[in-house]
């Protein structure tokens, strides 16, 4: 699968009575050496209804992960990106609106938690403002570019929006990002290492250099290419193909026990990376080596093996307009 330029469908102004439920998945970005480019979904998904109401005013609510840290009010991620949505297709936003939203993606652990918001508000404002045959629908390439423009990067976005592992490009982000799917080898099984503390994208991000050496930027590109070839092919090269140069290192202060496992695992044989910006660690072991590799889990870190969704974010009509 190819996804490129995209052209959304008949767009109409959300009517009162329209709702939508839209379920996104986490993803892990970067996979060591992919850095801003290859993405992966994860199975554990947020899952968030949308409906249009007569009476005026914004209603969210919110359970699961993030629960009384999340604004409930118009500073809401998924509300702000919908209305940015209905902006970029020029549709004016309803007076009244509710969000019901249940998170299961852990918030701050490098799961992609902002970018599954972003997909999940794109995706429901496409669907809300649907005329006929497209209520209810999305245009999956009108996401995946506006999620990448939200976001600043593609990887995260990407992976939730089709699933599965992809690489995204983009010559100029004015025109648009492409990416591509990736076969996964269904020997792959992902755990991810999610610790109790929090690291924001941004913290993250702020303590990279600006600039890197030519040869760690030729051996980073290297890996970057085996890694393709191993998550499709040839599971055995993974330890190799996950190796970075460009961005684990130098954050390495910054999640200092998370470095600390992403070695132990790595020393034990088993392909672990830093997942996103951190601080979860993720390994892409097989099947068989998930018990060992559980094993140097940390006290109070959460394991979680959610598998790889072949599918991304998906889109249900709960009721249709009533005008």
């Amino acid at each position: 699968m190819t996804s490129g330029p995209a052209v959304p469908g008949r767009r109409g102004e959300p009517r009162a009575g329209a709702s939508v439920c839209v379920e996104t998945p986490a993803s892990s970005a970067n996979l060591g050496p992919g850095f801003d480019s290859i993405g992966m979904a994860l199975g554990v998904w947020d899952r968030c209804v949308a409906t249009v109401r007569a009476e005026p005013g914004l209603t969210v609510t919110a359970e699961g992960e993030g629960a009384g840290a999340v604004p409930l009010d118009a500073s809401h991620l998924i509300y702000r990106t919908m209305v940015r949505t209905w902006d970029e297709l020029d549709v004016p936003a309803p007076a009244g609106l509710s969000l019901t939203c249940t998170n299961a993606v852990p918030h701050g652990r490098g799961m992609g938690s902002s970018a599954t918001a972003i997909v999940t508000g794109i995706v429901a404002a496409q669907a809300l403002c649907g005329v006929d045959e497209w209520f209810g629908r999305f245009d999956a390439g009108f996401v995946n570019d506006l999620a990448a423009r939200l976001e600043g990067h593609p990887d995260n976005a990407s992976a939730s929006v089709f699933g599965g592992a992809t690489v995204s490009w983009s010559d100029d982000p004015a025109a648009g990002t492409t990416t591509v799917s990736l076969a996964v080898h269904p020997s792959i099984v992902p755990v991810v290492f999610a610790p109790e503390v929090q690291l924001s994208t941004a913290k993250a991000r702020s303590v990279l250099p600006a600039h890197v050496r030519l040869s760690d930027a030729a051996a980073n590109s290297g890996r970057a290419a085996l890694l393709v070839h191993a998550l499709a092919t040839e599971p055995r090269h993974l330890v190799a193909a996950t190796r970075d140069w460009l961005h684990q290192e130098p954050r390495r202060p910054s999640y200092a026990a998370s470095m600390a496992l992403v070695d132990a695992l790595r020393a034990a044989g088993h392909a672990a990376v830093i997942s996103g910006a951190g601080p979860s660690v993720l390994a892409l072991v097989t099947a068989d080596a998930v018990a060992s590799a559980t094993t140097h889990a940390p006290a109070g870190w959460r394991v979680l093996t959610p598998g790889i969704p072949e599918s991304g974010v998906r889109v249900a009509v709960m009721t249709r307009p009533t005008d």
